[in-house]
């Protein structure tokens, strides 16, 4: 079986697609992962779901149940069976522009209007959709997917079986000025951006080349929508950066760091490895290998709710509190 379970029910269902527990019908596969959607099983007109063991004999709910150890795994494994991605159609579109001096690899693929600059390197089975747009010598690694309206500007260097979402832009100048007299100089940016093999960057995220030294990201890094990575920024292996984060320059995030949504880091700090940033949170200062932090400015997560509880216990007697106070500045009345 593809997903190593035991069956219960009929094992003749036929399954023609995937759907969530509230609009599954009779011929779409479902999961329950969690005892908090119990109610949406035992209402749900699925085919047959994936449960796990604890939750085989709930009722009512779908006859048919696929018990496993991890339903959420498995349903990704069937996913990928019943939705397998399109085959790659290699070849150079007519309306492609390939600069002079450029190498490509092996079953290459050039989408309508992509352009590959002067003395870029594209590495076997690398794809440019339409649009897209790789700057003069730049390297692409192997297996690696642009999609449509990626801009990669020169000094970018983008490793193997990475993808960048549409829209997307590597190696853009950082926001670097020097005020004088005659207004803000801009401080020009020579350094390179550089992305680890395994890298998945989401839509219209922009990461900014470096000023003299380099903005690397690292190996198996996965970026979300709309984040914004700016100049000399080292992030770390395995790190997940959730949408609209925004990272100051020269901010280093070490290795299996998670930044949740909106979070914001100031410049030239470090985030330690393995640490754990909370939605929303303002990050001044160094954060310890390890931690979580939560707030603006961010604070260790037990101090940080601790001042929360403490603000909103304070709200609750503040109108007494301000009587007393009246009281005291008029004591004849």
């Amino acid at each position: 079986m593809l997903v190593g379970g035991v069956l219960i029910g009929d094992g003749a269902v036929p399954l023609c697609g995937v759907a969530p527990l509230d609009r599954a019908g009779p011929e779409d596969l479902s999961f329950l992962a969690h005892g908090r959607y119990l109610p949406a099983f035992q209402a749900s007109k699925a085919g047959a779901v994936l449960v796990k063991a604890e939750d085989q004999g709930a009722q009512p709910g779908p006859a048919t149940r696929i018990v496993v150890g991890d339903p959420h795994a498995a349903m990704l494994r069937v996913v990928s069976r019943l939705y397998p991605v399109p085959p790659r159609v290699t070849g150079i579109h007519p309306s492609a522009v390939v600069e002079p001096g450029v190498t490509l690899g092996a079953d290459v693929a050039l989408g309508p209007h992509a352009v590959v600059g002067a003395g870029a390197t594209l590495g076997d089975r690398v794809t440019v959709l339409a649009g897209s747009v790789v700057g003069a010598g730049v390297s692409v690694g192997d297996d690696t997917t642009l999609h449509p309206g990626v801009v990669l500007y020169p000094g970018a260097q983008v490793g193997a079986r990475v993808v960048l979402h549409a829209g997307v832009r590597v190696g853009v100048d950082g926001f670097g000025y020097v005020q004088g007299p005659a207004g803000h100089q801009k401080i020009p940016h020579v350094g390179r951006c550089i992305i680890g093999d395994d890298v998945e960057v989401g839509a219209n995220t922009t990461i900014d080349r470096g000023s003299v030294d380099d903005t690397v990201v690292g190996p198996g890094t996965k970026i979300d929508n709309l984040v914004h990575i700016a100049h000399n920024c080292r992030i770390g292996a395995r790190c997940l950066v959730m949408g609209q984060v925004g990272i100051a320059g020269s901010t280093r995030v070490e290795d299996d760091v998670i930044l949740a949504g909106q979070v914001g880091l100031a410049g030239h700090l470090t985030v330690g490895r393995g640490a754990r940033i909370a939605a929303q949170s303002g990050v001044m200062a160094d954060v310890p290998a390890g931690a979580t932090y939560f707030g603006s400015p961010a604070r260790a997560h037990r101090e940080a709710m601790r001042a929360v509880a403490v603000l909103y216990r304070l709200a609750k007697i503040a109108d007494p509190l301000e009587g007393l106070v009246e009281r005291d500045s008029h004591p004849s009345e």
